[in-house]
């Protein structure tokens, strides 16, 4: 669509005049003409925004923010909401003498340690801790520690924190002193932004009527942000060929999706799955990786101290291990570009061992790679 300003506005409005009129031709500062033209501009302005913001909102690929929404509720098409932040939460104990119970809901809050953000502990029957019937974890007399769910209060990306930032108790429980996060959650999002509702809604067309691997994937996916899934054809979880099965591995980014997570996307695969085809949905397997590493560093003058800079390696290194992608191998010889690149001043890398060897960790199609042990010397 051709768009004018309000100088070429005028200018055309001028010529018009200029090649139909005979007299009162001028078009000079303060004339009448020019004024009428100018007035005219200023309406023809207004009504050229009102035409650009019409078609704007009449095209999703043009649309924004509440104009989006409207185009989308017509094929009842809703942007993601907000989801909130979860993972695992050590619970632990100075003198494991008694039995401890972490109750699910209010009452077992913990909070960073800035105070931003709390979080509740949650029900996650694939815990073996967790007692459906108590409804709580069982910390058992003569163990020091239990690793429970829990889930931000505050759903959004304020949840997102690193490891060791969940280290508050906000309401007491007996027989419990500490609480820490060994790994960062980094599963909470805000709500789904318009570029990537778009591209879902291109693949919610693509799937229509049709129960392909793209409609059941753009069907997992629309039910929480931050998912990452594959859909294996035809054998198990174990690997064990099964005519018609479809296994779907899901991960929320924590390693260990929640029963509610699986249950949604068992939900969404039945939904849009054909008659006849037979479904299973997982977790990813973990796989732990142990990293233990020896690095040299600068002694020049204004340089940090050696520690600050082995800090600074190894959360280089954790962080890039947990963001490793379901199905992706850690590279043993990766981790010493890994460590040159966390900080100019590491002078040299001079050992170290992947689960006390020097060779790739390598994970299947259904295994993801998670590290809590990353030392640095």
């Amino acid at each position: 669509m051709q768009t004018y300003s309000f100088t070429q506005i005028v200018q055309n409005f001028a010529t018009a005049v200029q090649g139909s009129a005979k007299k009162l031709l001028d078009f000079s500062e303060g004339s009448t003409l020019l004024a009428i033209g100018q007035a005219m501009a200023g309406v023809g302005l207004w009504f050229q925004g009102m035409i650009l913001t019409l078609l704007a909102i009449t095209r999703a690929s043009t649309s924004s923010g509440a104009d989006l929404d409207s185009w989308f509720a017509d094929f009842n098409f809703p942007r993601i909401a907000a989801n909130a932040s979860s993972g695992q939460e050590t619970f632990s104990r100075f003198t494991p003498t008694a039995q401890a119970l972490i109750p699910v809901g209010p009452g077992a809050v913990v909070q960073s340690s800035d105070g931003s953000v709390q979080f509740a502990v949650i029900a996650d029957t694939s815990n073996a801790a967790y007692n459906a019937a108590l409804g709580a974890y069982v910390l058992p007399a003569g163990q020091a520690s239990v690793s429970v769910t829990v889930q931000a209060l505050t759903a959004g990306a304020l949840g997102n924190v690193a490891a060791g930032g969940i280290s508050d108790l906000v309401t007491s429980i007996p027989n419990v002193d500490t609480v820490t996060n060994a790994v960062a959650f980094s599963n909470g999002f805000d709500a789904e932004l318009d570029p990537p509702y778009r591209a879902r809604f291109i693949l919610y067309l693509a799937g229509l009527s049709k129960a392909t691997l793209a409609a059941i994937g753009a069907a997992i996916l629309a039910t929480k942000q931050g998912l990452t899934y594959k859909i294996i054809e035809n054998l198990t979880f174990s690997g064990t060929a099964q005519a018609g099965l479809l296994t779907v591995v899901v991960d929320d980014g924590t390693g260990t999706p929640s029963s509610t997570v699986k249950n949604n996307v068992a939900a969404a695969v039945e939904a849009t799955r054909a008659a006849g085809i037979t479904y299973g949905v997982f977790g990813p397997t973990l796989l732990t990786a142990v990293v233990v590493m020896n690095i040299t560093t600068s002694t020049a003058s204004g340089a940090p101290s050696h520690s600050a800079v082995a800090a600074i390696v190894q959360a280089a290194i954790l962080a890039y291990i947990n963001s490793l992608p379901m199905g992706t191998s850690l590279q043993y010889t990766y981790l010493s570009t890994l460590a040159y690149n966390a900080s100019p001043y590491v002078t040299n890398v001079t050992s170290w061992t992947l689960n006390g060897a020097s060779a790739d960790l390598v994970a299947t199609g259904v295994q993801e790679i998670k590290s809590n042990s990353v030392t640095v010397n």
